[in-house]
């Protein structure tokens, strides 16, 4: 192979699906405000929920990764925040992800850390694997919420478009020089 990916390193790779993530929880949270509160309040609801777990799984794995108390006892909390107030938090939190991927140096990613998950058991994972874990968990509920946005759609026309939640997808809106197959494509 040539090119970007052969000199493509761990930062660049995890910054890189950190920025994915980010659009990807914006296009997801867009959709979820789009829900008609009555019509589609169950999956509303179930989709809101999904998405405020993975908010709060990435805080407990941000806290483990600076070394710091979480301080939670779950997974989600009992209230259901609003669209706004998850987009905004989520947004601040994805930031902070694609910050801390760019700027970790190879050692600190290989680093192996103990912590304790909300349930007591114990956990022992590389700071890598920590940053991978946030990316497909999230992938894996954002899917889920997918799901359950399209089953609303059946039942009622939702009035904003379904997102289309794929790495490749994201590529190629957010790099649209990519289309152009053969051409200079710029580096991140």
């Amino acid at each position: 192979m040539n090119g970007e990916a052969d000199t493509m390193g761990a930062n660049q790779l995890l910054a890189r699906m950190f920025r994915y993530q980010a659009w990807a929880d914006e296009e997801m949270l867009a959709a979820i405000a789009g829900l008609d509160p009555e019509r589609h309040a169950e999956e509303r609801r179930l989709a809101l929920r999904l998405m405020n777990h993975c908010l709060m799984v990435n805080r407990i794995f941000a806290a483990h990764l600076q070394g710091i108390p979480h301080g939670f006892a779950a997974d989600n909390t009992p209230d259901t925040p609003e669209p706004e107030t998850l987009r905004r938090e989520m947004a601040a939190l994805d930031r902070w992800y694609l910050d801390y991927a760019a700027g970790a140096a190879p050692a600190a990613l290989a680093q192996s850390i103990p912590f304790s998950f909300t349930d007591g058991d114990n956990g022992y994972m590389t700071r890598e694997e920590m940053l991978t874990h946030i990316i497909t968990h999230g992938g894996y509920h954002r899917g889920e919420a997918g799901r359950l946005l399209t089953q609303a759609a059946a039942r009622h026309p939702l009035g904003v478009e379904l997102p289309w939640d794929t790495y490749a997808v994201h590529l190629h809106r957010t790099e649209p020089a990519r289309r152009r197959q053969g051409e200079a494509l710029p580096t991140a």
